[in-house]
């Protein structure tokens, strides 16, 4: 059915197949200025009712023999907003009760109003007034309804965006907060971690020092022997937890480090006989190397531990064989996903693949927790990605994994870029020992543990000091004020009451000029703001590197290196 454009001229159809009545009707409604057609049959009816009308004027005699069929078939095909109307001329005294033929077409058409012949001109007209107006409210109510139906429809599409949009952010609001617990714990293991280092630093300051006496009188006194090897497996596992407490301090980012320009690519390439020695010779070692790559901020130390860590992981990971990738490169990163990643920028990469087993997501999200391991007991201390993740933060910089189950990991280290154009090469460093003949400085040792106290002061007279200790923060002050001879103090920065760098400050406050080392299981950087590298020794440390620590602290003593500390 064709549609009434607006302001289109309303239209009634007339059917009168016999006698003069479709010419009445037609002469009545034209002199109203009621546009009209007549039709010449029912098929013609509707055919015209398609093309576009308003209304239509049938006789009842041409509903007769069959032929409404087709008009019926029409009338129930109107869509749901139609409701045609129809006006029924009937024979003289055929009113409804009279006229059952009148219900069955009712019923029929729907739409239907009875006029009996003959009929008043002025009663046709108003009949097919009040047609047309109840088609032009039809036409309206459409109207209205597509204007509904379209506006619900826009409503239902923006409702549907901001149902995007809500699931999106929930989803968002998740992820953030399952990485900000996930921060939080890991913030709160690496808290754990730096104070279990460093008391374990302090316990193995003992053993390391008393060990090292122990050998030197041993071999005064020229015993070897059982004696001697079981020193040395000692020491050997004494070593081995300093390392330990290494990985733990560098996870818990309480670890100093000393960076400075590097070409990762000239870096891993003097790695390469190292790595494939300690992976094994059945494993393949490929190299791809970005040229131009940009230099990297780092400790070069820590950053080729990281390396033979995961090289190591690899290796577990894989069976017999199997492929190792070495990558680097230049790097923009978007905003992180996972905690362990970095912030958005430019970073240089160093990239760690293998083709091993892979692991799957729930592991994935594990691998960076201190002591988590997959590996058989005995076969890893669960340290090695937590010093990689520890290595890479402190750095400024971060870790992304890809791995998938039976497709290999790939660890991805990114680490900051160096201001400095030129990087520098490793050079070797030449120890300055000490002439413990021409010795003869008045040394303050102040440290709250009596063992580690005693086993320092004992290094320091072995070295040819002369030491005087204090167990707390104000005995120190008082034997300072007492002493003037004093030429050094050597401070443990973590005492209770008041730490190393609030005694360093009131020290300073009676001798401005006094140099100051601190020795410490761990370095807080926050606190340590403004000392030198040189007058920090960390625990647990050999009698050389002490002696050496103590020539650089007393020629640094005489600068003016150490002014922040007496604000």
């Amino acid at each position: 059915m064709r549609e009434r454009r607006p302001g289109s001229i309303e239209r009634t159809l007339i059917l009168a197949p016999r006698g003069r009545d479709a010419a009445v009707a037609e002469s009545i409604l034209h002199d109203t200025q009621l546009q009209s057609t007549i039709c010449v049959d029912m098929a013609d009816l509707v055919h015209q009712i398609e093309c576009g009308a308003d209304a239509a004027i049938l006789t009842e005699e041409a509903t007769r023999n069959g032929e409404i069929r087709a008009l019926t078939e029409w009338v129930a095909a109107q869509p749901p907003w139609s409701d045609f109307p129809f006006i029924i001329l009937t024979v003289h005294g055929g009113g409804l009760e009279r006229n059952p033929g009148a219900a069955q077409l009712t019923k029929a058409l729907g739409n239907v109003t009875f006029l009996e012949r003959p009929f008043h001109p002025t009663t046709l007209i108003s009949v097919v007034h009040t047609s047309l107006r109840s088609r032009r409210r039809q036409y309206e109510c459409k109207r209205l309804n597509d204007e509904l139906e379209a506006r619900v429809a826009e409503r239902t599409r923006e409702l549907a965006a901001a149902n995007r949009q809500l699931l999106g952010q929930i989803e968002e609001r998740e992820r953030v907060e399952a990485t900000l617990r996930q921060m939080q714990r890991l913030e709160a293991v690496g808290q754990l971690t730096s104070g279990v280092a460093h008391d374990f630093n302090n316990l193995l300051t003992v053993v390391l020092g008393n060990l090292m006496l122990i050998e030197e009188e041993l071999a005064v006194a020229t015993i070897d022997g059982k004696l001697a090897q079981r020193l040395s497996a000692i020491r050997t596992a004494a070593e081995r937890g300093a390392k330990l407490t290494d990985h733990l301090l560098s996870f818990s980012r309480r670890q100093r480090l000393q960076p400075r320009p590097l070409d990762l690519n000239e870096t891993l390439t003097g790695m390469r006989d190292l790595l494939q020695s300690t992976i094994g010779g059945s494993i393949e070692i490929e190299t791809q190397f970005q040229p131009g790559l940009w230099p990297a901020l780092a400790d070069p130390a820590q950053l080729e531990l990281a390396v033979l860590n995961l090289a190591l992981n690899a290796r577990d990971a894989m069976e017999v064989g199997g492929r190792l990738r070495l990558m680097t490169g230049n790097v923009t990163l978007g905003p992180p996903f996972y905690p362990e990643e970095p912030a958005a920028g430019d970073y240089v990469e160093v990239c760690v693949s293998d083709t091993g087993t892979g692991m799957s997501e729930e592991v994935r999200r594990k691998v960076f927790e201190p002591f988590f391991t997959t590996k058989e007991v005995g076969k890893g201390s669960g340290l090695g990605l937590s010093q990689v993740l520890g290595f890479a933060q402190q750095s400024k910089g971060g870790v992304r994994i890809e791995s998938r189950l039976g497709q290999g990991t790939a660890v991805h280290i990114y680490l900051p870029c160096a201001a400095a154009k030129k990087v520098r090469r490793n050079r070797p460093m030449q120890r300055k020992g000490t002439d413990r003949g021409t010795i003869s400085r008045h040394l303050l040792l102040v440290d709250d543990d009596g063992a580690v106290r005693e086993i320092t002061a004992a290094m320091l007279r072995e070295l040819g000091y002369s030491v005087i200790e204090a167990g707390s923060a104000g005995a120190a002050l008082d034997l300072l004020e007492r002493d003037r001879n004093i030429d050094l103090a050597i401070v443990d920065f973590a005492m209770p009451g008041m730490n190393g760098i609030e005694l360093a400050r009131r020290l300073r406050q009676l001798r401005p000029v006094l140099p100051i080392l601190f020795i410490t299981g761990f370095v807080d950087h926050a606190a340590l703001v403004g000392v030198g590298k040189a007058e920090i020794i960390g625990k647990p440390f050999t009698l050389g590197d002490l002696a050496d620590k103590l020539a650089l602290t007393l020629a640094a003593g005489r600068s003016t290196s150490f002014v922040s500390l007496s604000g």
